[in-house]
């Protein structure tokens, strides 16, 4: 037999269902918009094994949040163009909150790479990124990518063809309507 105190009393016996049913006002985990972007850029070639962030200041994707603490998710990859064998880059999602002035890290990101052996040119979009990152004001955002090449040049939109397709989500606040809700219940 279950026993809970409330202000001082004390229910005993099972519980009864609590349903979420007269919940309103949730939009968590609801998309609130997506944007895409595909080519743009000029070439960049990287020689360093410093991430240079973003590759190219001509090509990214700007979205505006609803609200921080938001969610953005990202997918897509730029194209790439190695012609020296032993060569190696990575590639992963950077932001900028202030129009481009400065970039950093996103909140998360996988790191797309490749090292070049036994061939003496690789080109082609064959990286595919995916990050996220959390809102922390409502500022626009950019959202590009920032690479290393060691071992010698990568260059980088080589033909212009890149994408980046970023998607907000709202941000995670049902368990805090769920806890009102139930505390009014009883």
């Amino acid at each position: 037999m279950s026993l809970i105190k409330v202000k001082g009393s004390s229910i005993t016996g099972d519980l009864p269902a609590i349903s979420g049913a007269n919940l309103t006002g949730i939009t968590t985990g609801k998309v609130l918009q997506v944007k895409s972007v595909e080519s743009g850029g000029s070439q960049a070639t990287i020689n360093s094994t410093s991430f240079q962030r973003p590759i190219n200041s001509n090509f990214y994707i700007e979205i505006t949040p609803t609200a921080s603490g938001n969610k953005f998710y990202v997918w897509g990859g730029p194209e790439t163009d190695t012609q020296t064998m032993g060569v190696y880059y990575h590639i992963k999602g950077c932001v900028s909150t202030d129009g481009g002035s400065t970039w950093s890290d996103v909140t998360s990101s996988n790191t797309s790479f490749a090292y070049i052996t036994g061939m003496t040119r690789l080109e082609g979009n064959l990286n595919y990124c995916v990050y996220e990152h959390t809102a922390a004001n409502t500022n626009a955002h950019r959202f590009s990518y920032q690479a290393l090449s060691g071992n010698g040049a990568t260059n980088f939109y080589p033909n212009g063809r890149n994408s980046i397709l970023v998607m907000e989500v709202a941000q995670w606040q049902i368990l805090m309507k769920m806890k009102k809700y139930v505390y009014q219940k009883l």
